[in-house]
């Protein structure tokens, strides 16, 4: 989901900021409370063939104590028509949380000194975001059942909260070879080095490293195409905070982390953000498609236990499933890819643009502390695919501490 290889400590201090403006509507429901923000991303720009993968500092965000119930989002013009995928290719799209020293808030301008970023509960280093999905925006359900949220806007005394936004879109329009662009095939952007200059060796076919913001894909010559001013439009769903409300923590595991099952130090943690996935052999392929499947899978133990709420797996074009099984062999989630078969934004054809998602009946699957889970992420393999991701993204509620049963709170030692 996050750019580059996300050298996040490194990228994050070193980036221009931008503050967007306030664009932004509110929707109350009166009767229980529920309260539906709509909001803008600063604005970027793509023409046909160019790539934006920009962090956008100090969006807007609902304010105050609350407890977000959704989160989704979507590429639209300035006009708000939605954008379809086949011609801007939303990659990803990930929010942030970033603390900030009390009296420097309204100084955004020094966000990149004084900000530090608050990482979700783990397990990967690299992928700190609250929230974040790509393609499969449109069509993923992201809301939480009643009575669970994730708590925002409790920072620890002598700090503020702020976000932090990274995008990362291709425009795909007159494209040689539009599924090499999505995936960042290093032959369609000829590059032979990164964005930070180092060379790219002759076994890295494609991924994030060729496809950096500024990048170009390869379109077809003789193509004009118009550039065109975008934004992302993300919607959040909340409620005040209050006493009844518990809280949930945020859990990403990736299929690439390098770490034994063992290892539950967040810290130690080495994902490695995205997998190539080679074909199977031309034999295979004609003999029986539907059994060319690559599986890739991960054991690793969730720090805490609790109760899961929500689950859901992020993959890209080719993706068959995703599963997640607890310790004992039972399964947790299935999580299956919506493939569109249209034109219109929400149901390309060929484009991943959606992901099932698992809500278990609250208090029903219990997860032990330093439980080994199991990811098996499957992809056909028919053909390559480079810069695929295997992500699971589940909410966990713990148990409330007993000299605490109310509120929830953000530990110190949570910051970065």
């Amino acid at each position: 989901m996050w750019c580059g290889r996300l050298l996040w400590l490194g990228t994050i201090l070193l980036l221009t900021m931008t503050v967007c403006s306030s664009q932004r509507s509110l929707r109350i429901d009166e009767e229980n409370g529920v309260k539906v923000e709509t909001l803008l991303s600063p604005r970027f720009e793509l023409e046909p063939g160019s790539v934006c993968n920009k962090f956008f500092y100090g969006i807007d965000f609902p304010r105050g104590h609350i407890g977000v119930r959704g989160f989704d989002a979507e590429v639209v013009d300035e006009e708000g028509n939605s954008i379809p995928l086949h011609e801007t290719y939303l990659h990803h799209w990930v929010v942030g949380k970033l603390m900030i020293p009390k009296g420097v808030e309204a100084q955004k301008e020094h966000y990149n000194e004084t900000a530090t970023l608050v990482w979700n509960s783990g397990v990967c280093a690299e992928l700190p975001q609250y929230f974040g999905l790509g393609s499969e925006t449109r069509k993923t359900d992201t809301h939480i059942p009643d009575g669970y949220g994730i708590e925002i806007g409790n920072p620890p005394p002598g700090f503020g909260e702020g976000w932090l936004l990274n995008v990362h879109a291709i425009d795909t329009r007159g494209a040689e070879d539009k599924m090499g662009c999505i995936e960042c095939r290093c032959e369609m952007y000829n590059v032979t080095e990164d964005e930070y200059g180092m060379p790219i060796g002759d076994d890295y076919v494609g991924g994030l490293r060729c496809c950096y913001d500024g990048g170009r894909c390869r379109v077809k010559g003789g193509f004009r195409g118009e550039k065109r001013g975008l934004y992302l439009k993300y919607t959040v769903t909340y409620v005040d905070w209050n006493p009844s409300i518990v809280p949930v923590k945020v859990y990403l595991f990736d299929v690439t982390d390098t770490l034994e099952s063992s290892d539950s130090v967040r810290g130690r943690h080495r994902c490695q953000i995205e997998y190539r996935v080679d074909a199977c052999s031309a034999a295979a392929a004609a003999a029986a498609a539907d059994e060319c499947v690559h599986s890739k899978s991960l054991t690793v133990s969730l720090p805490k236990g609790g109760d899961l709420i929500y689950a859901v797996a992020h993959q890209h074009v080719g993706g068959a499933g995703s599963t997640l099984f607890g310790e004992d062999g039972r399964v947790l989630c299935d999580s299956f890819p919506i493939y569109g078969n249209g034109t219109e934004a929400g149901n390309e054809d060929g484009y991943l643009v959606g992901m099932s998602t698992c809500y278990p009946q609250p208090g029903s699957v219990k997860i032990a502390p330093m439980e080994k889970l199991t990811i098996i992420s499957n992809y056909s393999n028919v053909q390559m695919h480079t810069g695929v991701m295997g992500y699971y993204y589940i909410l966990v509620a713990e148990p409330l501490p007993k000299s605490n049963p109310i509120f929830h709170s953000l530990d110190v030692a949570d910051l970065v």
